[in-house]
């Protein structure tokens, strides 16, 4: 068993990070509307949205850490950024964001990344992130490589839509080498 995960706030320039709490509840709902945001399995409802946050904020498990990403001066949630799949042992894990249609275009979800990243590689010791998206996704190319993950390849029917049909992906990884 992984051992936990203390949680932590990361400030990064008019960011704030930190996990998720239950009255981001409704701004989370409204997230997930955006057919471009990733939806969250088993998340209906602005009630399921707020069970969901909550739950999102516990990292008792060690094996995944997710952080609202936040205006600094209102509190606004412009998105979220999370590592899964952490694997103290083999210094890895799998990162992924959903950013709010009304934060687009703003470089947030760059910073958020960036700021994440570092934290895990300095205060986790992780060695090796990746990033994975699906192919057609261009705005998610250019945020991993802004973010300074570079591009190793495409994978081949990489991810299952829900409709059970197969889509190529990009996976793009940073080292803490890099």
């Amino acid at each position: 068993m992984a051992a936990p995960i203390d949680p932590v706030e990361i400030v990064a320039g008019n960011l704030q990070l930190r996990p998720p709490h239950a009255p981001e509840g409704p701004a989370a709902w409204l997230m997930l509307q955006d057919p471009a945001v990733d939806p969250a399995p088993g998340v209906t409802d602005e009630a399921t949205a707020t069970a969901w946050c909550q739950a999102l904020g516990d990292w008792s498990a060690g094996d995944q850490v997710t952080l609202s990403i936040l205006e600094i001066t209102e509190g606004n949630l412009l998105g979220m950024v999370h590592l899964d799949r952490i694997d103290q042992t083999w210094g890895t894990a799998k990162l992924g964001y959903r950013i709010a249609p009304w934060a687009r275009d703003q470089d947030i979800e760059t910073d958020a990344i960036g700021a994440v990243t570092r934290w895990a590689f300095g205060a986790l010791g992780l060695e090796r992130v990746e990033f994975l998206h699906l192919a057609d996704r261009p705005d998610a190319c250019r945020v991993a490589t802004a973010a300074g993950y570079a591009l190793e390849g495409t994978r081949r029917g990489g991810q299952r839509a829900a409709d059970g049909t197969r889509h190529d992906d990009h996976l793009h990884a940073r080292l803490a080498t890099d």
